[in-house]
C-alpha cells in the first residue's frame, strides 16, 4: 500500500460566511466589510473567514461573529439569553469557481441582533458599515465595482429571505428588538425586514392575541414620543399560531 502523500490531493478549504442583519434607522441592514487583500481587494464583502484546524463550524461562525461585532452568539440552551445575537446556519456554497484562489466550501451563518453601534474593521478588512439591504441587493452584478465580492450577493439574498419568511411564523422578530420594547417597535421591525408599511391597529391586535408571543414587561416609556407606550417582553412561543403573513405586494 502506498503511503498517504497529501500533496497528491488538490487545495481545498472550508469558510464560514455571516449575513448580520439588523435595523437600523427602520431599515433593514447588513453588516459588509472592504476587503484589504486579493482576491477582490477594494470590493464589498460579508464577513467571515477559514475555518481553523481545530474549530467546529459553529465555534468558526462564533469566533468571527465576535471578531467582527464584539457580539456574543446566544445559547439556545439558555432560557433567557439576554443580548447575544441570534445565529443559525444558512445555506452551503460550493460552486467549484466561487473563490479563484482554490475549492472553497462556505457555510453561510444568518445572525440576527438589535440596533448595532459602527461596527469595527478586523482580519483582511479595511473598512466596514452597515448598509440598506435594498441597497446591496440592487448592485448585485459581482463583475462590477458596486457588486458585492465572491458569490457573497446571493448568499445576502438568501439569508435576507429566509428572515423575511421566518419572522411569518416564529417569534425571530423579537431577535431585532432590545429586551424590552413597544408594539410600535415591533411592528417596525416588521415593516423594515418585509420593506411593506402595516396598519397598526391590525398588528397591535395579532401580536397581542397571539398565544405566548409577547408577555407585558410591567413598564411603559415615552421614547416614541407621545402617550406612554406599554413594554413587551418576548414570550416563550418559537412558533406562532396563528402565524404573521407577509401581505402580498
Amino acid at each position: 500500500m502506498s503511503p498517504y502523500d497529501p500533496s497528491a490531493f488538490p487545495p481545498f478549504a472550508v469558510t464560514v460566511d455571516l449575513v448580520v442583519l439588523t435595523v437600523r434607522r427602520h431599515a433593514l441592514c447588513a453588516l459588509v466589510v472592504r476587503r484589504g487583500e486579493q482576491p477582490f481587494q477594494g470590493r464589498w464583502a460579508l464577513p467571515g473567514g477559514f475555518v481553523r484546524a481545530d474549530e467546529d463550524l459553529a465555534g468558526a461562525a462564533a469566533r468571527e461573529l465576535s471578531e467582527e461585532t464584539g457580539l456574543c452568539a446566544h445559547d439556545p440552551a439558555v432560557p433567557d439569553g439576554g443580548n447575544g445575537a441570534h445565529l443559525e446556519q444558512l445555506a452551503t456554497y460550493g460552486d467549484p469557481k466561487r473563490d479563484p484562489r482554490m475549492r472553497v466550501v462556505s457555510v453561510a451563518h444568518l445572525v440576527l441582533a438589535p440596533d448595532l453601534p459602527a461596527p469595527r474593521a478586523g482580519g483582511d478588512a479595511n473598512s466596514a458599515r452597515w448598509a440598506p439591504v435594498d441597497e446591496l441587493l440592487a448592485a448585485d452584478d459581482t463583475q462590477s465595482a458596486a457588486g458585492l465580492a465572491f458569490d457573497h450577493a446571493r448568499i445576502l439574498a438568501d439569508g435576507v429571505e429566509r428572515a423575511r419568511s421566518k419572522i411569518e411564523y416564529s417569534s425571530l422578530a423579537t431577535a431585532f428588538c432590545p429586551p424590552e420594547f413597544t408594539v410600535g417597535e415591533l411592528r417596525r421591525v416588521y415593516e423594515a425586514v418585509w420593506g411593506v408599511a402595516l396598519d397598526p391597529r391590525n398588528f397591535h391586535r395579532k401580536v397581542t392575541g397571539t398565544p405566548g408571543f409577547l408577555v407585558p414587561a410591567g413598564g411603559t416609556t415615552t421614547r416614541q414620543g407621545g402617550r406612554p407606550a406599554q413594554l413587551f417582553r418576548a414570550g416563550g412561543a418559537t412558533l406562532l399560531n396563528p402565524p404573521m403573513l407577509r401581505p402580498e405586494v
